[in-house]
């Protein structure tokens, strides 16, 4: 047993200095006791003695009383007080002469300093795990017990077995119970201290491995002895005469002195002749071997040059006994052997042997090997160590790496651990193992080199590596366990294959598992033959359980690929199981799919082909990289890069097909060469050979003015910027070259450098111009702004007559200075010229969107305009149009638009002449609708096919005044009234005319009262007295008619007014109806019927006027009513035509008397006159 642990400890803590003790609750955190009055009891630390120590040291109870003496008590009280240290119960043999010496005795210590003595049998150490004792607690909760073995043999045994097998082990078990606090561990040092104990446990072994080299100690005279002794006493020098001269030529003491010597160079040749084999133990004896033997030769060396064998040579010379003092020199061998053993060591230390067994996992193994191998080379050339020993030293380092990659691997359960955790520590072991042979070698080739260059015997140089079947093995079992776990994907339920299941079907993932539990039973890293043979023997259980699962996938692959509808879910198909393609059984089974595939992939390859001798220039990916600035030469090279990864996919296609080892195959080599002939046509290379050829020879300097100006070919000129587009071509080249990983040269990279330089300024400079000549053509095609503009065009062209004297020279010699802002240091110069572009930008920037803003508003106003002839004929819309008008024009006031007052000036001309069309046409409709009424009177009475002519004419004032507005002027009414036996009109005929005119002047009003557009409501101005105010009113406009239309409506008034006056005068000579006396009109009329008939007659005529059933008159836009008057002027009527005809017929009454008198008479004087009487005489007249 090493080591006894009562317990676990409780949790640490550290105090003030470092130190750890337990946390208990009668100690503070400064490891003072809370209890200073109380020590711990003798008696109880005696009996947990008596209970302990026989137990761990075999011992009886009465041979233990001799550790309770009287110092017991003192060193009891010392150990629980004081801090830190340990008691020891020491184990030793008695020494004592017996006569059976079978039986031995042993006596029993109790002490608080460890020592050992080769008496020393076994020592019990009891550890304070904190500072002091409390008697309150149990000891065994207080104290660590540690047994030490001692004995004939070094500790050196039970030393490692207590760091490995106890301290060791136990933090290791502490570590892994924190599960992944990777990054915790390695901030805390776990790391490091894993690495101590190793190094620790690597120490303790090597040091029982070691060869023990004889010590040599000289023999001296006991004379020889006296007399140094006396000298280093006297402070001198010893020398002969410090001993007699007696002495000196006595023969016993001289040959005593020769014996000594014949002694010596026995003991020393003993040590020069030492040697180990090399093949036998392990490397790191064989480097102890000549580090110690080195340690022993030069302690020899050290005591020939003590005094005392100087004296005892010395006594010899003086003897003349020359030959034991040259034979201790010549015969003993130390100095050559001292300068081999010096010579060897330049290889032996320092080497880096421990760094690959103290090693804890793969990656450090790994670094140790190429740490031993670039030690070894290095030094062999300076070392003469015999390459013949070189070999096994080498075969005992492959025995030791053997060893450590079984110890690490060991400790992982590969059986137990995920795959991709075993997967990366398969890769890392087989890393170290491509480590191993890569170091091999170099140093197989420096071993070689060196033997010839020193000539030495021919040895073949070969190395029989111990670690080799366990290379293999770790290969093997990295292929055995990738195919497993494809096997177990591929029938896991993420895979379909082993989700539906059908009568008879296996369960494949879990008859999977199940061979693979099979395996986990094995040490699979046991490469003895033993091992061998059980791996063998469960790799075959294991393979005929994975035959079912394999008969079973390949009737479900073939179910897949004979459903698949077309070429590319075969390709699915066979990409997704690819994985399985490693098993020949099921290979074998699916070959017939993949000469189908294989076609299908040679008719892709064949498309390619003919992609790429269409060229690049004429493919859509020439014009996609134009879109996306990509320089030609560039993208040539991205176009051929593009198809060889497509290559690739499709020889990809190929490998999901034929698996990853498809150039065995014969199509597969045959595609593979095909594949390789077509990249080497893909090779991008020449093409940037050859660019680099067409740019040195042409002369692509940043030179010249800043502006060029170019004739155009329809005659003119045209600002340029004089800047190559090759040299910006240049600069977007060796930019995407670069990081397409090309190495362009340093001059064309300087080059590009410049025109990158420049770039920003060449294209800001370009944009300039190109926006600025733009503009220019919307100023040309929209006249209207050009003057509103013209301030800002000047300032463009001012700045083109400033840039015109600039040169590029003074951008490519600039540096970026711009991009901060000037100061006293920076050149004047080269910031003039670099704000000189970022002005010009500006100014163009500004005359654009000036333009652009001013086109737009432009627009809106004319369309604005355009509306005024449309738009309905009210204020409110002339003034809600003219209003945005203002708006605008406000607006570009505020922006400080140039000649504004000019340009406001012609747009109110335009606008003027708009409103006097306008004007004309209401005149125009005013007049029509003014003469509708007698139009429409006279439609009554005329017949009916004149209602058609009528119809279209309501029809065009239909439209009229949806234009125009309603524009409807009411009839007025006139009233005919008599009163007081007098006949007037009310209201009097001047009230129509009034009227008329203001119905007239409103309709002209809503144009005229319009305010005008002003350019100068934003200005701040006095009105001088005196001075004529600006007109605001479009009042002036009916001065401006050049025909009679503004007379026209007067003339209709006035001849409607007359019109209305004639009627009006017909009631009104009704008046006289009244006035007149019946006496005159009989007195005028007199006798002569003929005017009493003419009276009649009118009177019958005029009758017709009121004598009517209507009660009103209508002239058009004015009525007469004369109901009011018509009764009356009626019955007077009536009476005097009554009264007329009355007197009319006495008169006629009477005339007809006399004329029947008359006739009578004649009639009488007729009939007695005779016939004969009357002829041939003269005539007769009645």
């Amino acid at each position: 047993m090493a080591a006894l642990v009562a317990e676990m400890p409780p949790p640490l803590a550290v105090n003030g200095n470092g130190s750890s003790f337990a946390q208990d609750p009668s100690t503070s955190v400064n490891g003072t006791t809370t209890h200073p009055a109380l020590i711990l009891e003798p008696a109880a630390f005696k009996s947990y003695l008596l209970a302990l120590v026989p137990a761990l040291l075999g011992a009886p109870l009465d041979e233990l009383e001799e550790l309770f003496d009287a110092d017991f008590d003192d060193r009891v009280a010392r150990f629980s007080t004081e801090s830190g240290g340990g008691i020891y119960v020491s184990k030793l043999k008695a020494d004592l002469e017996i006569e059976d010496a079978t039986q031995q005795f042993y006596s029993y210590q109790l002490t608080q300093q460890l020592t050992y003595t080769p008496h020393h049998v076994a020592t019990v150490a009891l550890i304070k795990r904190g500072l002091t004792l409390d008697p309150l607690q149990p000891l065994h909760g207080q104290l660590q017990v540690l047994n030490l073995f001692g004995g004939d043999e070094t500790p050196y045994e039970s030393l490692h077995a207590v760091v490995s097998q106890g301290v060791k082990a136990w933090f290791d078990a502490f570590v892994e119970t924190r599960g992944g606090a990777k990054d915790g561990d390695s901030k805390m040092g776990i790391p490091a201290t894993k690495k101590k104990f190793a190094e620790l446990e690597l120490s303790l072994r090597h040091l029982q491995q070691n060869v023990e080299i004889p010590e040599t100690h000289l023999i001296i005279h006991p004379i020889i002895q006296r007399a140094v002794q006396e000298a280093q006493a006297t402070g001198v020098r010893p020398n002969l005469s410090l001993i007699a001269n007696k002495t000196l030529n006595d023969s016993t003491f001289l040959n005593a002195l020769q014996s000594h010597v014949n002694i010596w160079i026995k003991s020393i040749q003993s040590v020069t002749k030492l040697t180990r084999d090399v093949s036998s133990g392990t490397a790191s004896q064989e480097i102890n071997f000549w580090l110690s033997l080195e340690s022993a030769l030069e302690g020899i060396e050290s005591q020939l040059r003590s005094e005392e064998i100087q004296m005892v040579q010395d006594c010899l010379r003086n003897a003349k006994r020359f030959r034991a003092t040259v034979s201790l020199i010549a015969d003993t061998g130390l100095k050559e052997s001292s300068d081999e053993v010096r010579k060897y060591n330049i290889l032996m230390r320092d080497f880096p042997l421990n760094e690959l067994l103290s090693a804890t996992d793969l990656d450090r193994i790994n670094d140790s090997l190429v740490q031993i191998f670039g030690h070894m080379t290095k030094k062999m050339r300076l070392s003469p160590y015999p390459i013949k020993r070189c070999l096994p030293l080498v075969e005992a380092i492959s025995r030791d790496f053997n060893d450590q990659m079984l110890r690490v691997l060991t400790t992982h359960r590969l059986a137990y651990t995920p795959y991709d955790a075993f997967d990366r520590l398969m890769s890392t072991g087989q890393t170290t193992f491509r480590t191993w042979d890569e170091q091999i070698k170099d140093f197989t080739n420096v071993a070689r080199e060196l033997t010839r260059k020193r000539g030495e015997k021919f040895i073949p140089i070969k190395i029989v590596p111990a670690h080799a079947k366990l290379q293999e093995r770790v290969r093997y079992l990295q292929d055995w366990r990738k195919k497993h776990e494809q096997l177990a994907v591929m029938t896991g339920p993420t895979k379909g294959l082993g989700t539906s299941k059908e009568v008879g079907d296996i369960d494949m993932e879990e008859e999977v598992k199940e061979a693979y539990e099979l395996i986990k039973g094995i040490d699979i890293l046991d490469v003895s033959d033993e091992g061998t043979e059980i791996w063998v023997t469960a790799e075959n259980a294991y393979n005929e359980r994975i035959a079912r699962v394999e008969n079973q996938i390949i009737s479900r692959l073939r179910d897949r690929l004979g459903n698949a509808r077309n070429a590319n879910e075969m390709f699915r198909v066979f990409s997704k199981f690819n994985a399985l393609f490693v098993r020949q059984k099921i290979r074998g089974a699916i070959s017939e799919y993949q000469t189908q595939l294989i076609d299908s992939v040679k008719e892709d390859i064949k498309r390619l082909h003919d992609k790429f001798k269409t060229q690049y220039r004429f493919s859509e990916a020439y014009h996609m990289s134009q879109m996306r600035d990509l320089p030609p030469i560039a993208g040539a090279i991205i176009w051929a890069r593009q198809i060889d990864r497509q290559l690739q996919t499709y020889m990809k296609r190929v490998e999901a097909v034929l698996g990853s080892d498809y150039e065995y195959y014969a199509q597969g080599q045959k595609l593979q060469q095909e594949s390789a002939s077509f990249r080497k046509k893909l090779e991008t290379k020449p093409v940037f050979e050859a660019w680099l050829m067409d740019i040195n020879r042409r002369d692509l300097g940043v030179s010249g003015r800043l502006f060029e100006i170019k004739k155009l070919r329809g005659g003119g000129f045209a600002l340029a910027v004089n800047f190559d587009a090759q040299t910006i071509t240049l600069f977007k080249e060796v930019r995407n070259l670069q990081w397409l990983n090309f190495q362009v040269p340093h001059a064309i990279t300087n080059m590009a450098k410049d025109a990158k330089r420049v770039y920003p300024h060449a294209v800001s400079l370009m944009e300039a111009v190109r926006t600025y000549g733009q503009t220019l053509d919307l100023i040309e095609n929209n006249k209207g702004i050009e003057m509103l503009v013209a301030e800002h065009r000047n300032d463009a062209q001012g700045k083109v007559a400033q840039g015109i004297t600039l040169r590029w020279d003074y951008f490519v010699n600039a540096f970026d200075t711009h991009r901060y802002l000037p100061t006293p240091g920076i050149d004047a110069r080269d910031n003039r010229h670099v704000q000189y572009v970022r002005d010009f930008a500006s100014v163009v920037s500004i005359l654009q969107d000036k333009t652009n803003t001013l086109i737009d508003v432009y627009k809106d106003i004319m369309r604005i305009v355009e509306e005024l002839s449309t738009c309905t004929y009210t204020a409110a819309a002339f003034s809600d149009l003219l209003g945005k008008i203002q708006a605008a024009i406000d607006k570009m006031n505020l922006e400080g638009y140039a000649n504004l007052e000019n340009w406001v000036a012609d747009l109110d001309n335009r606008i003027e002449t708009i409103l006097l069309a306008r004007l004309q046409h209401v005149i125009v409709l005013w007049c029509t609708e003014f003469q509708r009424n007698d139009e429409e009177s006279t439609a009554r009475r005329e017949a009916v096919p004149s209602r058609d002519v009528t119809n279209k004419r309501r029809d065009k004032r239909k439209d009229d005044k949806h234009v125009e507005g309603e524009l409807i002027l009411k009839p007025i009414v006139h009233e005919i009234r008599i009163q007081n036996q007098v006949i007037f009109l009310d209201p009097p005929i001047e009230h129509a005319r009034q009227t008329w005119i203001k119905q007239l002047h409103d309709w002209l009003g809503v144009i005229c009262n319009l305010r005008r557009i002003q350019s100068s409501r934003y200005e701040i101005g006095l009105q001088m007295s005196g001075v004529a105010a600006v007109e605001t009113t479009y009042t002036s406009l009916l001065t401006r008619f050049e025909d009679a239309t503004l007379e026209r409506p007067f003339a209709l008034i006035e001849s409607k007014v007359q019109e209305l006056r004639d009627y009006v005068a017909k009631w009104l000579r009704f008046q006289s109806l009244w006035d007149l006396q019946a006496e005159y009109v009989f007195n005028r009329l007199g006798d002569s019927l003929a005017h009493w008939q003419q009276l009649l007659t009118e009177i019958k005529k005029t009758r017709a006027t009121f004598d009517t059933s209507e009660t009103q008159k209508s002239l058009g836009v004015c009525v007469i009513d004369y109901e009011q008057v018509q009764s009356r002027v009626n019955a007077k009527y009536d009476g005097w035509q009554k009264d007329i005809l009355s007197r009319f017929g006495v008169k006629l009454g009477n005339a007809m008397k006399e004329m029947h008198a008359a006739i009578l008479k004649a009639r009488n004087e007729l009939e007695h006159h005779s016939i004969e009487g009357l002829v041939g005489g003269a005539p007769r007249r009645f």
